[in-house]
């Protein structure tokens, strides 16, 4: 059989100013100019296998092969050519993941037209949808698809002259997907795909904006092609095995288009569109899809693994079958907690006999998004692995971490229409200025590779000039306190760091089997917050004042993803959050002795000491 991972072989090369540069010594390998050249090739050599399927009305799968693809994008592409589409007249995509996205978006594409999908946030959840209105002045998009018209009615009456292209609703539309798959494809779109090359763009992908503006990334064919290479060079058995993943992840992220999406196409595997989300209310959705399709490669993050693992936890045979076919378990978007990789680990080994590789990587929506990749067993969860074939890391020096910096093949040329962002993202030798901080896993063994310490972004000092790390402690902090679903930790300038927190509904319920108590914007439940107490007490042993967390306020409304602080893929805006909450964090900061703020405490009741 083929192994699993490759084995990693690092060479480094430290600097006289004190820097340090990581490379893979395995060189990158062969590969298509696009993936859409790896679509091509998987339909000559089997067109009926199914490369998407989504819920259809009655509750079955909807699939759609790998041949059936191809015609649908050669034909899509000739009529959005018509249309007026082209290189600098770009689609613009409001809906979620769906097959017509995918068949929308492979047409686009194959035509030499980029696509921007927006984050549905922006269209369902936002009240005055000024992002989207942002984005298309910037774009000057020649096309806008929305799904359905009537869902998205109120987002599109903010692009007004943008002609509609749509599966189904009232609205009157310049196409539908089903007319534009009855289109003769001809000599436009062939010439359009013929012209294709590395340097073309295929999508414009809006950041988050997680610590700063969203801004448009230009995420063209060769980076997404070299970064599937590169990680089918990490993961031999992709060669042989054709994955099956089941996922929510949207596509108007780099996780979920350029590494999931990717990972299916590239390597000629299925991609069963997940409508559920790691949030309560939907994710029984997610539930009932692995049910019935149990993944080869499961991907998430971190706000998706602490809703799965309770359930794996309770429902053994759930498990069996969640994990009946499973190589491989993947986090990324943010560092897993350690108590939750460990309970990951256990039920595994519980349901199989045997532990199932849990692994994660690296990277950015500039970066396609894979740097590195922890292709090998590791202890610390905050290990984000080694860097891959074809990419290059640059260390520097910052206190007690170091400064990321990434070049290479994966990397993006710039953003879009912004000369000025562009020229401040990369230092002079091309290296790309990502934010992040890390640390050596083993400062005398680039094989071990790196820790995450989170966005120097988000760091700050405490009055007495220490650092606090905010990704690092935010992970420790969710890894001792499982109930809490996420934190913000604030404390600059002042002589501790503290969070402000919400719940995990799931562990929540696990833990009272009821409802907490809420007084307005906090919880004051007695039995949780002594539990919170408790662990916190727990959290601090053995740490300073810098890697503590000294006080928690949980607030009965978690972080808005309207308001932008928190993004559609989970990730926290720690600032934003602070902001938009001023009361709040006055109550955590200046009054400790407030009935709703959690201090550490160790005392124990009565039946734990029994």
């Amino acid at each position: 059989m083929t192994s699993l991972f490759a084995t990693p072989r690092i060479v480094r090369e430290d600097r006289a100013d004190g820097a340090i540069l990581l490379r893979s010594a395995d060189p990158l390998g062969p590969h298509p100019a696009t993936l859409l050249h790896s679509l091509r090739s998987w339909a000559e050599v089997d067109p009926d296998h199914a490369i998407v399927a989504e819920r259809d009305l009655v509750g079955g799968w909807r699939e759609v092969s790998y041949g059936e693809a191809v015609q649908a994008a050669r034909a899509i592409g000739e009529g959005l050519l018509a249309l007026g589409l082209g290189p600098r007249r770009p689609l613009l995509v409001l809906s979620g993941n769906s097959v017509d996205h995918l068949l929308i978006a492979l047409g686009a594409m194959t035509a030499g037209i980029p696509v921007v999908p927006i984050s549905t946030a922006y269209s369902l959840q936002s009240r005055d949808h000024e992002r989207i209105r942002e984005i298309a002045a910037l774009v000057e998009p020649g096309a806008v698809f929305a799904e359905d018209s009537d869902q998205y009615s109120t987002a599109l009456d903010a692009l007004p002259g943008v002609p509609l292209l749509a599966s189904r609703g009232c609205r009157t539309t310049a196409a539908t997907v089903d007319t534009l798959c009855t289109t003769a494809p001809g000599a436009a779109v062939d010439r359009a795909f013929e012209s294709l090359t590395p340097e073309s763009v295929a999508r414009v992908l809006f950041t988050s904006g997680s610590t700063g503006t969203p801004k448009g990334v230009l995420s063209t064919h060769g980076m997404w092609a070299a970064n599937q290479q590169m990680m089918r060079q990490a993961w031999p058995f992709l060669a042989t095995e054709r994955p099956v993943v089941v996922d929510w992840l949207p596509w108007s992220h780099t996780f979920g288009a350029n590494h999931n999406l990717g990972l299916v196409v590239a390597n000629g595997g299925t991609l069963y569109v997940d409508a559920g989300r790691p949030v309560p209310g939907l994710f029984e959705q997610s539930v009932t899809n692995l049910r019935e399709v149990p993944p080869t490669i499961y991907v998430n993050v971190p706000a998706g693994y602490s809703q799965l693992v309770p359930v794996l936890e309770s429902d053994p045979a759930f498990a069996a079958v969640f994990f009946s076919r499973a190589r491989l378990l993947f986090n990324a978007a943010a560092a897993l907690p350690g108590q939750l990789r460990d309970r990951l680990t256990a039920v595994a080994e519980r349901t199989l006999g045997h532990s199932i590789p849990i692994t994660g990587a690296w990277g950015l929506t500039e970066t396609a998004p894979a740097v590195t990749s922890a292709h090998y067993d590791f202890a610390d969860a905050r290990c984000i692995g080694v860097p891959l074939p074809g990419a290059e890391v640059l260390l520097l020096p910052l206190d007690d971490a170091w400064e990321i910096r990434a070049r290479g093949p994966m990397v993006t040329p710039g953003y879009f229409r912004r000369p000025d962002l562009t020229a401040e993202a990369f230092d002079d030798e091309g290296f790309y200025r990502t934010g992040d901080a890390v640390q050596l896993a083993d400062p005398d063994d680039p094989n071990a590779g790196l820790l995450f310490r989170g966005r120097v972004a988000e760091d700050f000092k405490l009055s007495n000039g220490t650092f606090v790390r905010v990704g690092a402690l935010r992970t420790t902090l969710l890894s001792a306190i499982p109930v809490l679903g996420d934190a913000v930790i604030a404390g600059q300038d002042r002589d501790e760091a503290c969070a402000l927190a919400w719940l995990n509904a799931a562990e929540v319920a696990a833990f009272l089997g009821r409802e907490p108590v809420v007084d307005g914007d906090v919880v004051v439940d007695p039995e949780l917050t002594e539990h919170v107490a408790r662990a916190l007490a727990l959290h601090q042993q053995d740490r300073g004042r810098s890697s503590r967390v000294e006080r928690i306020l949980i607030m009965a409304r978690p972080a808005d993803l309207d308001l932008g602080e928190i993004t559609d893929k989970g990730y926290v805006n720690q600032r934003r959050v602070i902001e938009r909450r001023p009361a709040l964090v006055a109550r955590l900061l200046d009054e400790p002795d407030h009935p709703s703020v959690i201090r550490p405490s160790f005392v124990t009741p009565t039946a734990e000491r029994v």
